[in-house]
């Protein structure tokens, strides 16, 4: 057997085990072992394989971005920063139709800004908006689609936690990436905007239960908030952006540098508002700690599936298949991403980048592609996974959170569908049009 069809064996094997249970990290680790000892013959070549994978991946000073956007994520969700983000959005919207779900579409866009977490997202918002949406008279099964819906911003909208970790895949600039997720970000915002004004003049019995109300009830009660408490609300999300964003844009931090700093600033203001005792901050340090090391161990078998991949030739192989076949490279793309959303009905999406990205990347390389635009792409694909069944990651979140026997997984699935759809339009658009992701890039000074 050819070393390549032996790499396609592992592809489908892996994808096996992981449809029975076995954890990815594990299963990436495994399949690349047995998979490089098969090829080589030599298990002492694949045990060296394993060495090199952790020493030169995770064992680098660029890594140690991931543990502080993640921790800086967890501190900023602790201060109540999501809270803060949605009552600004309502205010901002209260006179359009459906403007307290385009609310928490907006309040989504900015907690993105800060925290880069589609879960982070969803969990917070499942507390704050779905309790304030159903009171005014929304049905359930929109507020929750449109919390979950909204939610998948967080891995789009820099920064990101899964840029951050293509990036280190690819090893293209995380910087560059952050820049190219902004286009793209603002995009779908304005889409999810649209499609919930669409829903409230068209369909108003889809959003809420009383017709009248689909002028949004909002304005039967005007918010409370004075100038004053909507400035302190907004002065730590403000500053945090552009403490993080602008000092990484402008060339003040590296990236590490921007999550330290970030991190550091999200401390302070939870300690201000007194959102931290000392057992929440140790929980706060746990999680962290938990999600580093699951994502660093992530990264360290997928470091070692990619060279086996490399070894074996594969994805030349099919790189030649595809223009044998004079598919080219928008067949390949096009097959690469329905894998992506394919996956995504089974597996989170991490996981999904960290199969996918080394399999494609090499072959891809051979089209000569812009990979930060590949990038935005692979986020975009692999984010419609988390919406869609069976395993749909984010609605599972909202569920598991809201915790309510009137609110089904059917509920959330059917009311975030209306929204995987506006990202699959995004998608195409982006696909269509690259400018959307790279021009910012193109630009920057």
């Amino acid at each position: 057997m050819e070393a390549f069809e032996i790499a396609l064996v592992s592809v489908f094997a892996m994808l096996l085990l992981i449809y029975f249970g076995m954890h990815i990290s594990v299963t990436l680790a495994l399949i690349s072992f047995v998979g490089a000892w098969v090829i080589k013959g030599n298990a002492a070549i694949a045990f060296s394989l394993l060495l090199i994978a952790a020493e030169k991946t995770v064992n680098n000073f660029v890594f140690a971005v991931i543990p502080l956007f993640v921790l800086m994520g967890f501190l900023v969700a602790a201060a109540g920063m999501g809270r803060d983000a949605y009552d600004i959005g309502q205010i901002m919207l209260r006179k359009v139709r459906g403007g307290l779900g385009m609310a928490t579409v907006v309040a989504n866009a900015i907690f993105a800004s800060i925290t880069g977490a589609s879960v982070a997202s969803a969990s917070v918002f499942s507390k704050v908006a779905v309790p304030e949406m159903m009171r005014h008279g929304y049905y359930g099964r929109f507020a929750v689609g449109t919390v979950a819906g909204s939610s998948v911003l967080g891995m789009l909208i820099p920064p990101s936690v899964l840029l951050i970790i293509y990036a280190l895949i690819a090893e293209e600039s995380v910087g560059d990436l952050f820049i190219a997720g902004i286009g793209p970000g603002i995009l779908l915002t304005i889409a999810f905007c649209g499609l919930i004004y669409i829903m409230a003049t068209l369909f108003p019995r889809t959003v809420q239960a009383v017709r009248e109300a689909a002028a949004d009830s909002a304005d039967a009660e005007e918010p409370s908030l004075s100038a004053g408490d909507l400035w302190r609300k907004a002065l730590p999300i403000t500053s945090l952006v552009l403490l993080v964003l602008g000092g990484l844009y402008g060339g003040v931090f590296t990236p590490v540098e921007a999550g330290a700093a970030g991190a550091l600033l999200a401390l302070i203001f939870a300690l201000a508002r007194r959102a931290l005792t000392w057992r929440s901050f140790w929980n706060v340090l746990l999680d962290s700690g938990n999600i580093t090391a699951t994502l660093l161990f992530l990264i360290c078998s997928a470091s070692m599936y990619s060279r086996m991949l490399g070894m074996s030739g594969l994805p030349s192989e099919m790189a030649a298949i595809f223009d044998n076949l004079g598919a080219g490279f928008y067949g390949m793309l096009a097959f690469y991403v329905l894998v992506v959303i394919i996956l995504g009905t089974i597996i989170d999406s991490v996981s999904i980048m960290l199969i996918m990205v080394p399999l494609f990347l090499a072959a891809l390389k051979f089209f000569e592609i812009d990979l930060v635009w590949f990038g935005i792409v692979t986020v975009i694909a692999t984010e419609i996974g988390l919406l869609t069944p069976p395993l749909g990651i984010a609605v599972y979140v909202v569920h598991s959170t809201l915790a309510r026997p009137d609110i089904t997984l059917k509920d959330i699935f059917v009311g975030s569908a209306p929204f995987a759809l506006a990202m699959l339009f995004v998608l195409i658009l982006v696909i269509a049009f690259p400018p959307i992701a790279t021009y910012l890039v193109s630009i920057k000074l």
